[in-house]
């Protein structure tokens, strides 16, 4: 167990590690950043902050020597450094390794018998022709490592296109069309004595392919497939030996939870738990890589909405402060820009 005084160090500068940092602080704990970008929101909470190169193994040592326990806040943190670390590390990398293929994530989550949408691996444009041409379109070409809220993802809606499509320099992977009544994530954590505790589940609306909105209660689509999509993600979760927060997103369709990806760390999609819960994502993360008991996960309000503010958005984001049971969060950034995610709002209404 990390005791009260002990440092955290976060892998990542962004708003997640902000976030985290704080939660930490509640906590009687300090953080210490590693981020190559300068400008670290994250590092603007903390009293120490590694700004150096992921492939800088002197410093990734020196900075985990410096911590009692290191997690990461982005899952595009490369993981072959990270073996000087590992047994700083919770999550364990091998959940980072998973998630940052897409074709591997899926296969693993197939081999746990989850139901991923239909997909093949793509690497020249004859295959990506002959694949569109069996599966059929629309589907949507991704890159299968890299990319988040919409980057590297080109929508194949006809044969053309899939001819006149200019491939990137990197593996792809097609995933086909998914008819679905309503998007939803799982969120869990799981402790180091492997206790598990899930979240009520939101319903998400994507604009773009960035999240934009969260809401609570989730419809009864949704409720009436949260047993089979937790089992799944407790299965990830035990597979993977996790520690900390998890989080799996679905698409809710006839046929039941399509598994769409995972996220190994908290989730844009459980900002809500701050104020909506009795324990909220980010403080159960920090417990759990400490190895405190988790905290109650239930949700203490009757109606949350979670708004993401993106881009200029912002700049009139105080304007809502007025509003009764209205909790705003800007994650201080300074340049706003088409897409990106400034912060949030999350307005509670109690029964």
């Amino acid at each position: 167990m990390v005791q009260p005084g002990g440092t955290i160090g976060i892998l990542g500068g962004g708003q997640l590690g902000r976030m985290l940092a704080m939660a930490a602080a509640q906590l009687g704990y300090s953080c210490h950043i590693y981020s190559p970008d300068r400008e670290s929101v994250a590092a603007e909470t903390s009293a120490n902050f590694t700004c150096a190169p992921w492939t800088d193994n002197a410093a990734l040592t020196n900075f985990a020597a410096a911590c009692d326990v290191v997690t990461y806040e982005f899952e595009n943190v490369p993981v072959d450094p990270l073996s000087a670390i590992e047994p700083s590390l919770a999550p364990h990398p091998r959940a980072l390794e998973t998630a940052q293929d897409r074709l591997k994530e899926k296969r693993f989550v197939e081999g746990l018998g989850g139901m991923p949408a239909a997909y093949a691996a793509i690497d020249t444009q004859p295959e990506l022709i002959a694949v569109v041409d069996r599966m059929g379109a629309p589907g949507i070409l991704k890159t299968r490592r890299d990319g988040y809220d919409g980057k590297g993802q080109w929508r194949i809606r006809t044969a053309r296109d899939a001819e006149a499509i200019r491939l990137p320099q990197a593996p792809t992977i097609y995933e086909g069309f998914v008819e679905f009544a309503a998007e939803f994530s799982v969120i869990l954590v799981r402790g180091r004595d492997g206790e598990v505790r899930f979240w009520d589940s939101a319903e998400n609306v994507h604009e773009g392919g960035i999240l934009a909105s969260s809401t609570l209660p989730a419809s009864e689509t949704i409720s009436a497939m949260l047993s089979e999509a937790r089992e799944l993600a407790a299965k990830v979760a035990n597979a993977l030996g996790y520690v900390g927060v998890l989080t799996l997103e679905f698409f809710a369709t006839h046929e039941g939870p399509v598994f769409n990806e995972m996220a190994p760390r908290v989730h844009n999609s459980g900002h809500w738990t701050i104020e909506g819960a009795a324990t909220s994502q980010f403080e159960n993360h920090i417990r759990a890589i400490c190895g405190l008991p988790l905290g109650d996960t239930a949700t203490i309000a009757a109606e949350i909405a979670m708004t993401n503010i993106i881009g200029e958005d912002a700049d009139t984001a105080h304007e809502v402060l007025s509003g009764n049971g209205t909790h705003l969060h800007l994650y201080g950034k300074r340049h706003a820009r088409e897409g990106r995610k400034m912060g949030h709002i999350t307005r509670i209404a109690q029964g």
